[in-house]
């Protein structure tokens, strides 16, 4: 609670003073310390200000000030720490409850992208983030916490971003978190090897006169480039402690939490708050227009934001920075002062106030270095650029990638095959068992046919999924995935998207929902948009056991070839679309593109088994959710009702066959074909039982109803089912398939969903005998199931992040009715040339 929560009279213990530099300054000299007691002894008539007593004197505090200092009160002491207390609380149980709340630090990581934050932050708290060897990994703010040395530490892992300027949204929500959320320590991560490109944010920091510890991270690798820092004294120079670092091997981790520890608790010599010092012009104008926002009055902005941050980030002509002093007295002063200064600056240093600003910082940062590091003078071709060479290169780079990727998909299946082949055992051998040992009835029912053979056939493709992601994940730590985005950057721009959404679009070979929440990483609206909307046409992970499904089971030869061909066509049509989009809805040109290439590293096998096991978790928990779910509703809906008026009495033409049978078992001279032929029957007259109930149950009567939608395709009411399914999540479609075909296992001796869809035969009208599914309308099918209707999830997502839920549903009729257009195309023009 903070000071303000505490009623006249109460007493408590200061426990944290929030706000930037100056204003901690500014109250601590009025006694206001960490660990003193406060009284509040009356509020003004108008509850502004109150009056508290502290060191024996009294002093009065503005409402927004006291609601900057933190304090735990008499109640909550004894509600948390001393709860069986019965008595008159003193200053020892208020002190007691001080030193247990005071020891938890709040901190927030803020760095470039690839610098090697994330890794830092799952190192220090156990957690298990995604990491990426390029930009735009960390989309959302991830939190944790942990224990050392008797402190607790919160810890939030903020987007990666090169400035806190309100130009994309990263930048903004990194500012708006640092000021609003008051974290205690910032950990600047730095890029050791690039220092003077990840300093830029460190001076941004500096402006706004927080507290900040350094962690030098991938120290090892400017020592094998021969560079020698300073770092010390590089440190006292900006009056920040630095500690070098290796995140992926966790070198130098505990330092740097024991660095955070003194920093919090103020017994780190070192630290000061210094001015980044932007030329006598520059300063000359800052001074101006801060003069005018530190007027007493403007109070509400300036406890929270340091003044000379806002000031800088107004001549920067920051967006942000304008909204914010809306909210001061003399608004319209302070606007006049900042188009004055502006154009003063501007006529007189003959640039515009951004890049004046920024020319000042690398200034500022070129001489820094200059002082304390010491560079290799041998200036030798870098591992990464002699690759490079080859894998960026105009001819050789696409084909290189497309072999990357197909190579990826065969060793997918191969594999894949073995530890499938288990899971399939392991499924058929529960499924026996259940078989052997459950009474008859609607429970057995359930088990058997609803989650074994809806949940099983999904669970199947698990080690596909692992595999996919495996491969993914080496393309990104090693940095691959940044030249796939250099290399395809040219074509982007053709097709009318910015260069930056083709990491979005690889990401959503994983999953759609943290795809689309990665185009925050676009600055333009317009690109980040129609990125959003064709990002749902990449093939995410759920469709894979679709595919795999049908591959496995009408094409038996080039699995790989045909899998990369629906990625591709998926590329393909996204490619289109974007087209199509560009030249109508967005016709506003994209902004530039740039794209840093990281250096080529080795990815730790620990990170890759941390995406493995994500990717595990993520789609055992599906399985266990949404899929499990799914598959009860359907094999409910195909199981009642139950008084269904069948065409004929199956079960006396079956009972009468059934004493033949028995009789002709009996008779001394045994028909052993007689009775094969009365088997064959039994099966038959079950399977169109089986299939007439199924039909006339309430899943059939919704098949059917749609049926005529999907017939120019060829799929029959079970596959159209499958289709309603999947809009809840793709792999449904392989559990839903997997629960209605259920019904004729009698006939097939595997337990295989893809067997099972093999013999898939109509059994009575025109087309009695021949097959339901085959290879041109399976092709089709796995068509549509690429393209139609994204799952809820990736709707919702797209819903947020666009600000419109009319851009949601705009996707879902896109998409529909592109994936029958294309599926329809496809099985006409198929069925003409076979």
């Amino acid at each position: 609670m903070t000071l303000f929560d505490l009623l006249q009279g109460e007493r408590g213990i200061i426990t944290k003073i929030n706000g930037h530099g100056s204003f901690r300054k500014r109250i601590t000299e009025m006694g206001f310390i960490i660990g003193k007691e406060i009284e509040v002894i009356k509020k003004a008539p108008l509850r502004d200000p109150i009056e508290y007593k502290i060191l024996d004197y009294f002093v009065s505090l503005r409402n927004s000030e006291a609601k900057l200092i933190e304090v735990i009160s008499e109640k909550e002491a004894i509600r948390n720490f001393n709860k069986d207390f019965n008595g008159i609380i003193d200053s020892k149980i208020l002190k007691q409850a001080y030193n247990k709340k005071g020891k938890t630090i709040n901190i927030a990581f803020v760095g470039n992208p690839n610098c090697g934050k994330t890794t830092i932050f799952n190192q220090a708290s156990g957690s298990s983030e995604r990491v990426g060897n390029y930009s735009g990994v960390t989309v959302d703010a991830k939190k944790s916490h942990f224990k050392l040395d008797g402190y607790r530490f919160n810890v939030v892992d903020l987007p990666g971003t090169y400035s806190v300027t309100a130009y994309s949204p990263e930048e903004l929500y990194v500012r708006n978190y640092i000021i609003d959320q008051h974290p205690d320590i910032v950990i600047n991560v730095l890029d050791a090897s690039n220092l003077e490109r990840n300093l830029y944010l460190t001076t941004q920091l500096i402006d706004m006169d927080i507290k900040v510890v350094i962690a030098l991270n991938m120290y090892d690798e400017l020592e094998k480039n021969g560079d020698s820092l300073n770092y010390r004294q590089l440190g006292k120079m900006l009056g920040i402690p630095f500690i070098p670092t290796v995140g992926s091997k966790g070198i130098g981790i505990k330092n740097l939490f024991r660095k955070v520890i003194d920093v919090y608790e103020d017994r780190e010599e070192i630290v000061r708050h210094i001015h980044v010092n932007y030329g006598k012009n520059i300063e000359s104008s800052i001074q101006n227009i801060q003069n005018k926002i530190k007027q007493p009055a403007n109070h509400v902005v300036t406890n929270n934001i340091s003044p000379r941050f806002l000031s800088i980030k107004l001549i920067e002509k920051d967006a942000d920075a304008q909204e914010r002093i809306k909210l001061c007295q003399n608004v319209t002063n302070i606007k006049k002062s900042v188009s004055k200064e502006i154009e003063k600056l501007e006529k007189s240093l003959l640039d515009n106030s951004e890049t004046l600003i920024a020319d000042a910082k690398y200034a500022f940062i070129s001489g820094a270095l200059k002082e304390t590091m010491l560079s290799n003078s041998e200036k030798h071709v870098k591992k990464s650029q002699i690759i490079d060479i080859l894998i960026t290169n105009k001819f050789w780079g696409i084909p290189i990638f497309a072999f990357f990727m197909w190579l990826t998909f065969f060793t997918t299946f191969k594999l894949g095959q073995y530890p499938m082949n288990w899971i399939e055992l392991g499924v058929n051998y529960l499924s026996q068992v259940l078989q052997a040992n459950v009474a008859e009835g609607v429970l057995k029912d359930l088990l058997i046919d609803g989650i074994i053979g809806g949940v099983g056939g999904v669970l199947v493709f698990l080690p596909n999924i692992v595999i996919l992601y495996f491969f993914i994940s080496i393309m990104e730590d090693t940095g691959y995935m940044a030249r796939a985005v250099f290399i395809m950057d040219r074509l982007m721009h053709k097709i009318g998207l910015h260069g930056k959404s083709f990491i979005p679009m690889l990401m959503g070979f994983g999953c759609n929902v943290p795809a689309i929440m990665a185009t925050r990483t676009i600055e333009s609206k317009r690109d980040r948009l129609l990125t959003m909307l064709i990002i749902p046409f990449m093939s995410c992970s759920a469709k894979l056991p679709v595919y795999i499904l049908f591959i496995t089971a009408f094409f038996t030869s080039n699995q790989a070839t045909i899998l990369f061909g629906m990625y591709a066509i998926g590329i393909l049509i996204a490619i289109i679309s974007s087209l199509f989009l560009s030249k109508t809805l967005f016709k506003k040109t994209d902004v530039p593109f740039v794209m840093e290439l990281p250096p080529y590293r080795t990815p730790s096998f620990k990170s890759l088994l941390i995406h493995m096991w994500n990717s595990a978790e993520q789609y055992l928990k599906k399985i266990a959710g949404t899929i499990l779910i799914a598959s009860i509703i359907i094999w409910a809906l195909g199981y009642f009702p139950h008084d269904i008026q069948l065409s004929r009495d199956f079960d006396q033409e079956i009972s009468h066959l059934e004493s033949n049978r028995s009789a002709l078992a009996n008779t001394s001279n045994t028909q052993a074909f007689a009775i094969d032929k009365i088997n064959k029957k039994i099966t038959e007259l079950n399977k169109r039982k089986n299939s007439e109930l199924q039909e006339k149950s309430y899943i059939g009567q919704l098949g059917k109803a749609i049926q005529p939608v999907m017939a120019p395709m060829d799929f029959d009411w079970k596959m159209s089912v499958g289709i309603i399914a999947g809009i809840a999540a793709k792999e449904v479609v392989v559990g839903t398939l997997g629960v209605l075909y259920q019904a004729e296992e009698e006939g097939v001796s595997s337990s295989n969903l893809g067997d099972k869809l093999q013999s898939q035969k109509y059994i009575n009208g025109e087309r009695k005998g021949e097959r339901i599914i085959y290879p041109l309308n399976a092709l089709a099918y796995m068509l549509f199931i690429l393209i139609y209707f994204p799952c809820i999830g990736t709707i919702t997502a797209i819903g947020k992040e666009s600000g419109s839920w009319k851009w949601a549903v705009f996707e879902i009729f896109f998409t529909t009715i592109i994936a029958w257009s294309v599926s329809f195309a496809f099985y006409q023009i198929g069925s003409f040339f076979i």
